[in-house]
C-alpha cells in the first residue's frame, strides 16, 4: 500500500530541480514553521527528500527553505508532553525540532535568484498536522476492458532530475506513476499517439528508453529509466509490436539516403542523427549537439555566397585555432597514456546550460548548487563565444534573451548581464535565428556537412582517425570507458556517475566509413533559357519524374506466351530460355520473328546492339554469341572465359562481361555492319578479378563504374578508367541477383537470394539503406527513390526506399518474374517470368 497526504502540491515553487543529484523526493506533509520572534506561525507543507527536508510556505513572499540533511545537528520532539497526540482517527500532530548549521532560503517573492545561504546554529521548529490517507497502489486504467501486459519498477527522466515510480503497459496506454505523486498521480500516454521509441544508455548504461508522439520534434512525451536491461527490453518489445507505423529500428543510414536526396533538411537529419546517438533533450550529459557553423560575427552584412563565412567544418573546435592546436599537441604527445587532447568536451550540463540560463534560469541553480556562474563567463555575447571557443584555452563547446530580466551579477567593467549581444548582421533575435537557420541549410554547409558528422557521429571519432583529425577527449566520454557495474563501493561509484554526467559524453558511433557527401542540386538548363524556352531535356526528365511518381499504378496491357518452358531474360523484345533458344517477337504483329538456337546449353542474357542489326547473347557453355538479325545468322563466337557466362553489357564500342570463372572482362570491338564474311574482331582491355562467381554486373550511365554482384553475397564497385575496385561490400547473406546504378550514379542497389534491397553510396562504398522482403526479388528497375521489383512469387512490387516501405504489391506472373524492361520515356514496361509468359504494362495516370 501507498500513502497519500491531504495537502495539495504547490503547483508554483516547489520543483525537483531543488533537490541535488541522485536524491528523492518521497513524501509532503501539512506543517507550520514556528519563527522564534514572536513565535509567529507561517504555514506552508514539509517535503521528506532523501537528502534533505524543504518546507515550502503556502504564503508566496516567504522563501522555500531547505536543511541538507548532513548540516542537521539534531532532530528531536518539542515538548515531551503532550507533543504527540491522536485528535483524529487519521490525523497526526507532531511538534519537531531541527538544530541544524546551515539553511538555504530560496525564490523570496517566487522571484528565482541565486540560494541564500545562511550558516548560523538554530532551530527549526515545525508544527506536523500529517492526514493520512491509505490507498492501492494499483493504477487506475483508463477502461476496465485494459489488458495488462506488464509492469515494473523505473524512474521518469526530466533535465538534471530522475523521479521513481511505476510502469506499466497495457494493449491501450502507457502508464508511469510516480512514487511520491508529483508532479501528478499518474503520467498516461496513449500507444495508439506514440511516432517513435529510442532505446537510450542512461549513465552510459544501457537502460533508457524515451517515447515520442510527434514525428520531427526535439521533446519526447516521456523518457523512462529502468533498472533493469531486460524491462526497457520488454517494454521496448510491447510498444514496438503495438506500433503500425513503428521506425524505431531505423538506422541512421536510412536517413542517409533521404538527406541525400534531399527529402530531409540538414537540421532534421541531424536530429535524427542525434536521436540515434542517444541525445536526449531530457538528458542534459547527453543533449542533441549541433555544430558552430557561421565564422563571421563582425560584417554589417552576412555574405551566405562566401565560403569565407563559415566554420572548417573537417575540423574540431579544439584544432580551428593553429597557435592552440600546437600547444595542446604539445602537451598531448608528451602526456602520459591514456592521452587526451582536451581536457573539456564540446558538450556538458554546464555548456548547455551556459546558453539556456536566461530562459531555464532554475536548472542552472540545481547544477551549481543555487549560484549562477561568474558574470563575466556568462554568455554575454554571440561573437565573443565564439571567439573563446577559437582562442580559450579550455573551451571546445559546439552549440537567448534575458525574458525573465534574472539579475546575473555585473560584468568586471561594471555593466549588468542582460540580453546577449547579437552579432551586427541580426537586426533582432528573431532576425539572428532565421539567418542562423539559413546558413544551417546553405549551400556551403550541405556540401560539408559529411565532414562534421564524421567526427562527431561518424568515424573520426575513435581510433587512429580521431587521433590523425585531433578530435581526442577524455577517456570516460566514450561509451565503454568506464564499466560503472565493476565498482562496488557506492560513493565511489556516485561520484564516478557525477562525474560522467557532468564532464559530458561523446555520442554513440553511428557510422564506422566515411560519411557520404549530399546531393547538391545544380543550375538546370532551363534556367538558361530565354523566357517562355524550355529545353527538350527539361521535358523529358519532368515526364521520367511524373512516370516514377505514378509507378503504383500500373496496369497491364497484353500478354503473350512465347515460349514452351519459362522465359529467362530478354532486352526489348528478345527472349532467351534455358534450352538455348533465342525468340525474338515483334509487339506491333504480335508475332513470333525468328527462334534462334546456339548451343546444347542456357543462355543467359543478351542485348540488342546500336542499330538493331546485331543480337549478342551469352552462354553457360562459356562463350558470347553475335547474331545478325540482317542475314538471319550467327555471325561469330567469342570464347571468353572458363565458365558460364552469366551477363553481359554494352557500351560504346565495349563488351563487359561477367562470369562463374570468378572475372569480369572488358573488350574493344566494333559493331560496324556485318557481313556473311566478316567477323568481329575483339581485342580484350582488362580483366576484373574476383575472389568468387561473378552472378551479374551492371554499368553507371557514362560507363565509368562498373558494379558486380557474386555469388556469396558481394557487391563490388570498380573504376573502369583504371580497372581498379573502389569499394567490396558484403551486404548480401546469398547469391546477389541484380544490381543497377541510379541515375545520377550516386548510388548502386542491389537485390539477393535473401530478400534484400540495399542501397550503397557510391562515392564512399557505405550501406545506406536496406530493406527486406520475405522472398528473393529477381530483378528490378528504379530512379534513384522508387523501385519497382520481381519477385520469386510473381508479383511486381513497388518500393519507396525514402519512406523504408513497400508502397504497392501489383499481382502479375504465375511464377517468378526474371526480367523488367522499362523504355526511356518510363511510360511503358514489360516483364518476363518463369510461367513463360511476357506482359506489356503501362502508366495510367
Amino acid at each position: 500500500h501507498e500513502v497519500l497526504f491531504c495537502s495539495a502540491f504547490s503547483k508554483f515553487r516547489f520543483s525537483l530541480l531543488l533537490l541535488n543529484l541522485e536524491e528523492y523526493y518521497f513524501e509532503q506533509h501539512t506543517a507550520n514553521h514556528i519563527q522564534n520572534k514572536g513565535g509567529q506561525k507561517i504555514r506552508g507543507s514539509l517535503k521528506i527528500c532523501s537528502k534533505s527536508v524543504i518546507f515550502e510556505p503556502d504564503v508566496i513572499s516567504q522563501p522555500i527553505i531547505k536543511i541538507p540533511l548532513r548540516d542537521c545537528i539534531k532532530i528531536g520532539k518539542h515538548g515531551e508532553n503532550g507533543s504527540n497526540r491522536h485528535f483524529a482517527k487519521y490525523v497526526i500532530v507532531t511538534n519537531l525540532l531541527i538544530f541544524l548549521s546551515q539553511v538555504y532560503f530560496i525564490k523570496e517573492h517566487n522571484i528565482v535568484a541565486p540560494y541564500k545561504i545562511e550558516r548560523v546554529s538554530k532551530a527549526f521548529h515545525l508544527f506536523l498536522a500529517i492526514c493520512v490517507v491509505i490507498l492501492s497502489n494499483k493504477i487506475l486504467f483508463q477502461s476496465v476492458s485494459e489488458k495488462l501486459h506488464m509492469e515494473c519498477k523505473a524512474e521518469m527522466v526530466t533535465p538534471l532530475v530522475t523521479n521513481p515510480g511505476h510502469v506499466c503497459i497495457t494493449d491501450t496506454n502507457l502508464y508511469f506513476q510516480p512514487l511520491n505523486g508529483y508532479p501528478k498521480p499518474v503520467v498516461q500516454i496513449t500507444l495508439q499517439d506514440v511516432r517513435r521509441i529510442y532505446k537510450r544508455r542512461h549513465g552510459l548504461m544501457p537502460l533508457g528508453l524515451e517515447v515520442f508522439c510527434t514525428e520531427d520534434d526535439l521533446c519526447s512525451d516521456i523518457y523512462l529509466k529502468f533498472y533493469e536491461p531486460q524491462d526497457r527490453d520488454d517494454l521496448y518489445f510491447y510498444i514496438a509490436t503495438y506500433l503500425e507505423h513503428h521506425v524505431a529500428e531505423r538506422t541512421a543510414e536510412s536517413y542517409t539516403l533521404q538527406w541525400q536526396r534531399g527529402h530531409l533538411s540538414n537540421y532534421q537529419y541531424l536530429l535524427h542523427l542525434n536521436n540515434l546517438a542517444d541525445r536526449s533533450c531530457n538528458d542534459l550529459s547527453q543533449y542533441p549537439v549541433f555544430p558552430w557553423i557561421i565564422n563571421d560575427y563582425c560584417s554589417t552584412e552576412l555574405d551566405l555566397s562566401n565560403p569565407g563565412t563559415f566554420r572548417d567544418l573537417s575540423r574540431p573546435v579544439g584544432a580551428l585555432n593553429k597557435e592552440r592546436l600546437e600547444r595542446l599537441l604539445t602537451r598531448y604527445q608528451e602526456m602520459p597514456e591514456p592521452k587526451f587532447m582536451y581536457g573539456s568536451h564540446y558538450s556538458s550540463p554546464g555548456y548547455v546550460l551556459f546558453y539556456l540560463v536566461r530562459i531555464a534560469p532554475e536548472y542552472m541553480l540545481c547544477l551549481q548548487n543555487g549560484r549562477f556562474d561568474n558574470a563575466d563567463r556568462m554568455f554575454n555575447s554571440i561573437a565573443e563565444t565564439w571567439k573563446n571557443c577559437l582562442d580559450g584555452a579550455t573551451d571546445f563547446k559546439e552549440v537567448g534573451i534575458n525574458s525573465l530580466k534574472l539579475d546575473l551579477g555585473k560584468r568586471q567593467g561594471g555593466q549588468m548581464v542582460d540580453d546577449v549581444e547579437l552579432p551586427p548582421w541580426a537586426r533582432s533575435p528573431e532576425d539572428f535565428l532565421q539567418k542562423s537557420k539559413d546558413a544551417l541549410e546553405s549551400n556551403y554547409v550541405s556540401e560539408h556537412l559529411h565532414e562534421w558528422i564524421d567526427l562527431i557521429f561518424g568515424y573520426k571519432q575513435k581510433g587512429s582517425d580521431a587521433v590523425e583529425a585531433h578530435n581526442v577527449f577524455h577517456p570516460l566520454t566514450y561509451e565503454g570507458g568506464v564499466d560503472l557495474n565493476s565498482i562496488e563501493d557506492p560513493d565511489e561509484k556516485v561520484a564516478m556517475l557525477t562525474q560522467i554526467l557532468e564532464f559530458g559524453q561523446t555520442p554513440k558511433q553511428l557510422f564506422v566509413t566515411p560519411h557520404p557527401r549530399r546531393i547538391t542540386p545544380k543550375l538546370k538548363t532551363k534556367q538558361l533559357l530565354s523566357p517562355g524556352e524550355e529545353s527538350f531535356e527539361d521535358l523529358t526528365e519532368e515526364s521520367k519524374s511524373l512516370a516514377w511518381n505514378n509507378i503504383t499504378k500500373l496496369q497491364l496491357q497484353e500478354q503473350y506466351k512465347i515460349h514452351k518452358e519459362k522465359s529467362f531474360s530478354y532486352v526489348c523484345l528478345l527472349i532467351i530460355k534455358p534450352d538455348s533458344t533465342l525468340k525474338m517477337f515483334s509487339k506491333e504483329s504480335k508475332m513470333l520473328q525468328r527462334s534462334i538456337s546456339f548451343s546444347n546449353m542456357a543462355l543467359s542474357s543478351c542485348l540488342l546492339l546500336p542499330g538493331d542489326a546485331t543480337v549478342i547473347s551469352s552462354s553457360w557453355d562459356n562463350n558470347v554469341y553475335f547474331y545478325s538479325i540482317a542475314f538471319a545468322r550467327r555471325q561469330d563466337t567469342l570464347m571468353g572465359h572458363d565458365d558460364a557466362v552469366s551477363k553481359i553489357c554494352w557500351h560504346d564500342n565495349r563488351l563487359y562481361s561477367a562470369s562463374w570463372d570468378s572475372t569480369v572482362k572488358v573488350w574493344s570491338g566494333v559493331p560496324a555492319e556485318m557481313t556473311c564474311t566478316r567477323r568481329q574482331q575483339f581485342d580484350m582491355l582488362a580483366e576484373l578479378e574476383h575472389d568468387v562467381s561473378v552472378n551479374t554486373i551492371s554499368l553507371n550511365a557514362a560507363s565509368t563504374l562498373l558494379v558486380s554482384g557474386t555469388k556469396e553475397g558481394t557487391v563490388n564497385i570498380w573504376d573502369l578508367t583504371t580497372a581498379t575496385i573502389l569499394h567490396q561490400i558484403p551486404c548480401h547473406s546469398g547469391t546477389v541477383c541484380d544490381t543497377a546504378f541510379s541515375p545520377d550514379s550516386r548510388h548502386v542497389l542491389s537485390t539477393g537470394e535473401d530478400g534484400c534491397l540495399n542501397v550503397i553510396d557510391v562515392q564512399t562504398g557505405m550501406l545506406i539503406s536496406s530493406l527486406t522482403s520475405d522472398e528473393t526479388q529477381r530483378c528490378f528497375i528504379w530512379d534513384g527513390n522508387s523501385v519497382l521489383s520481381g519477385s520469386q512469387s510473381g508479383e511486381l512490387l513497388v518500393w519507396d526506399l525514402l519512406g523504408g516501405k513497400i508502397s504497392e504489391r501489383i499481382q502479375g506472373h504465375a511464377g517468378a518474374v526474371t526480367c523488367i524492361w522499362m523504355n526511356e520515356q518510363c511510360s511503358s514496361i514489360i516483364t518476363g517470368g518463369e510461367d513463360r509468359q511476357i506482359m506489356f504494362w503501362k502508366l495510367q495516370y
